[in-house]
């Protein structure tokens, strides 16, 4: 049985409150849109606080918890990937943010990109979200949109800037 998310489905174990984006993940639409624009102010916070290396290994502390959490809370909801679950939306799109030139222009185009290979998931991101399975696939499939991201966003600087 699939279980439908609710705020107590969010604060029932620390597990689903990560993997629902503190609770964004229950925007009655474009869960993943919201969890990516939660990255934001996150990367504000913590951008402020570390420098880039030890922002880098924070991601991938978050990268390893949110596989814990993802499987989790996707056993729990009786479904592995879960269109509530956006963690996986956050740590891409910190990743994202860490990586991409600064500035808003950037930033924006950065959003609309990963928005749209986290949607339309080209190849292999779509092999990768049907066949890996449980916390691991959920998070690595973003992981691969945000490098399809990055691509893009090097690919533009070059030709137009």
């Amino acid at each position: 049985m699939i279980v439908r998310p609710t705020a107590q489905f969010v604060l029932a174990h620390p597990a689903h409150f990560l993997a629902l984006g503190f609770g964004s993940g229950l925007a009655p639409i474009a869960p993943g849109t919201f969890g990516t624009l939660l990255a934001y102010p996150i990367y504000v916070l913590l951008a402020d606080r570390l420098a880039p290396a030890e922002l880098l290994a924070a991601i991938a502390g978050m990268f390893a918890v949110g596989i814990w959490a993802c499987r989790k809370t996707g056993s729990d909801m009786g479904i592995a990937d879960h269109s509530s679950m956006n963690w996986d939306e956050i740590v891409a799109f910190l990743l994202i943010l860490v990586i991409a030139p600064p500035g808003w222009a950037w930033q924006t185009f950065a959003f609309f990109a990963f928005r749209f290979f986290d949607v339309v998931k080209p190849a292999p991101i779509r092999y990768l979200d049907r066949t890996l399975k449980g916390g691991f696939g959920v998070m690595f499939d973003d992981i691969v949109a945000a490098f399809y991201t990055l691509l893009t966003i090097a690919i533009v600087k070059q030709l137009f800037f």
